[in-house]
């Protein structure tokens, strides 16, 4: 299968610069490469590095934390992804690093809640962004035909999506009905709609890792679900009003339960 074909989702484009130097399949010695081209340093001045799994018994965010090295499987998409994320988005991955080591370091349970709502989002996060603040309430309310039917047109135009999870590009792969992020969710101005894919990019790098650093997010209701095969393009079937009616997939959610 080539790249094209296998990257087709527009959900990918936050990770497209990468995956074009790369090989349609999980190469991590090419991207251990291109950490060397482009390198990562993490909180504490360790530069990121991907290795495979080492026997030690070191658990993997202490191990990050002491050397800067990211354990990560060969020919392993979920780790592949992983190290893409760690790429695309450094200063957000260094803010998840660190905030796991702050709650191992704290008294009381070695695995706590708030790591579990950071694993969470590392997995499955995404950021979406509009300058319509409507369109973002309109989806903290679950109201979907609304959101990507009526106003179909203003979504495209005054709203974008940019996965952070790796779990969630893995998932992309074989998209399935059903599949859905963790969202947070950002007011932006019209000039920052029209900004570069790459000034974006690195704009939603830098809010999303000041909003982990300031422990923002400490419990699973903090993130918005979204369902992904929702967004314009993302599947053909959403060219169809009817598509939303599937209330398995396009839950009421909370907004019943209030």
């Amino acid at each position: 299968m080539s790249a094209a074909s296998l990257y087709a989702s527009p959900l990918f484009e936050p990770l497209r610069h990468w995956l074009e130097r790369l090989p349609p399949r999980p190469d991590t010695q090419a991207v251990a490469e291109l950490a060397t081209q482009f390198p990562i340093h993490a909180e504490n001045g360790q530069r990121i590095s991907f290795v495979p799994p080492q026997p030690d018994g070191l658990v993997y965010e202490c191990r990050i934390w002491e050397s800067g090295e990211v354990e990560t499987r060969p020919d392993n998409w979920h780790d592949f992804f992983n190290a893409l994320a760690w790429l695309s988005f450094p200063k957000t991955k260094i803010a998840v690093s660190a905030a796991h080591m702050r709650a191992m370091q704290a008294p009381g349970e070695k695995r706590t809640n708030a790591r579990d709502v950071l694993t969470h989002f590392d997995e499955c996060g995404i950021v979406v962004l509009s300058s319509q603040p409507e369109l973002l309430d309109l989806l903290r309310g679950f109201c979907w035909k609304e959101l990507f039917v009526e106003r179909r047109a203003e979504v495209i135009r005054s709203m974008r999506f940019v996965i952070f999870g790796h779990a969630t590009y893995e998932q992309l792969l074989k998209p399935f009905r059903g599949l859905t992020a963790k969202a947070v969710l950002h007011e932006v101005s019209e000039d920052w709609l029209s900004m570069s894919t790459e000034a974006q990019l690195s704009a939603v790098d830098t809010l999303l890792a000041a909003d982990l650093a300031s422990g923002k997010y400490t419990r699973p209701r903090d993130f918005q679900p979204l369902p992904l095969l929702g967004i314009p393009g993302v599947t053909p079937e959403s060219e169809n009003p009817d598509y939303y009616d599937d209330t398995w997939q396009f839950r009421p959610g909370r907004r019943a339960k209030a």
